[in-house]
């Protein structure tokens, strides 16, 4: 499956720069990917990619320069469920495409092949078994959408700001309090 960063993308230059500090020291990675599938998940690395490819929106603070060391990386995971489901669109769109690509291929062939089309029948017949399966581990996904838990909830939980308020954590003070004139200089 093949999935690239859009052309109209008005974030592509900031999402080009991550991809290429990504892999400043390996051979730059280009703005159109090609990923392998095999039958159920799909490759961690293309959700990666896909997640950056998609992000946009209230998310696309993290294309901001502070975050430049740490973006990719934030890619590995989930991010948003509007990001997340766009992920997971991209990839049962390019699947139902690729079959029905197939199922082209296969009227014009008709019955009657020679020995190397019947080779080449039985390749496409595993590749569209992967991709049907890949197809419906995704699909899965995007009916879990709301299990997952993304960057948000987990920046919470970093920073210990997850757990409900009570009127007991009123007390912010952190350490002392300061009182006018109640310090003991001596000028």
């Amino acid at each position: 499956l093949t999935f690239e960063v859009d052309d109209t993308d008005r974030f592509r230059d900031d999402k080009l720069d991550i991809l290429e500090y990504e892999t400043y020291d390996l051979a730059p990675m280009e703005p159109s990917q090609v990923f392998d599938v095999t039958g159920g998940r799909p490759d961690p690395a293309m959700y990666q990619f896909l997640r950056l490819a998609k992000l946009g929106g209230k998310d696309a603070f993290l294309l901001e320069s502070i975050f430049r060391k740490e973006v990719w990386g934030f890619m590995s995971v989930p991010v948003s469920e509007d990001n997340e489901r766009a992920a997971v669109t991209a990839v049962i769109d390019a699947c139902e495409n690729a079959l029905k690509e197939m199922d082209e291929i296969i009227d014009e062939e008709g019955s009657a092949l020679s020995p190397k089309l019947q080779l080449c029948a039985l390749v496409r017949g595993s590749e569209r078994q992967a991709l049907e399966r890949t197809l419906e581990y995704v699909t899965q996904e995007a009916e879990a959408l709301d299990l997952k838990e993304y960057y948000q909830e987990r920046r919470l939980k970093d920073l210990g700001l997850d757990s409900d308020w009570s009127p007991e954590d009123d007390d912010v003070s952190f350490g002392g309090t300061r009182v006018p004139g109640g310090a003991d200089y001596d000028w």
